[in-house]
């Protein structure tokens, strides 16, 4: 069995909240993932010794999350936020498909262990390397970031960050950029 269960709920002072729940087939480990969005989240994993127990373990975990406010976010009331970074050459060089790879990776991580969301895909193209997440919150998916972006050396001072809502992919605003002032296209 895959997927994941994703949701979120604000507290009583507005702070957003995430659970979520996945079947590891690897270590063979129900693993819950939660804490508030954009801090690093706790981890508890079970082991499983039955497959045929992980629907149940999934449901129960649907169930409490239900019970206790927490709900999914549509797509449609997320965020898209794409880092771009500049590149060398139009159309990306081995180097760059090397850093794609490397960035989407560290932002993966980044961005799902503080419940800030997914890195949906990535593209290299008019001299750009631009990966797109979905995100709940873009403040904190914008800080996560570019945190993960100096952390990991990809470049910062050729990244530039953008958001839309989901409903306006085209509708991008600049949120963080080398040059003030610039424009942002993909």
């Amino acid at each position: 069995m895959s997927g994941i269960i994703r949701t979120y709920k604000r507290d009583d002072e507005g702070v957003l909240h995430f659970r979520e729940a996945w079947y590891d087939d690897e270590d063979q480990q129900f693993v819950i993932n939660h804490g508030v969005v954009g801090h690093q989240s706790k981890t508890d994993e079970t082991d499983v010794d039955d497959d045929s127990s992980v629907e149940g373990l999934m449901a129960a975990f649907a169930a409490q999350c239900e019970e206790d406010g927490y709900a999914e976010i549509p797509e449609s009331d997320q965020f898209w936020v794409v880092a771009q970074i500049a590149l060398k050459t139009k159309d990306g060089t081995e180097r760059d498909r090397h850093l794609e790879r490397k960035a989407k990776a560290a932002l993966t991580g980044e961005l799902a262990w503080r419940g800030l969301g997914i890195v949906d895909r990535s593209e290299i193209g008019n001299g750009h390397l631009n990966i797109f997440c979905l995100c709940p919150d873009v403040n904190k998916a914008v800080n996560a970031i570019k945190i993960c972006v100096r952390g990991e050396d990809l470049d910062f001072t050729k990244l530039t960050i953008a958001a839309a809502p989901h409903s306006e992919p085209v509708a991008f605003r600049v949120k963080h950029s080398p040059k003030q002032g610039v424009g942002f296209t993909l």
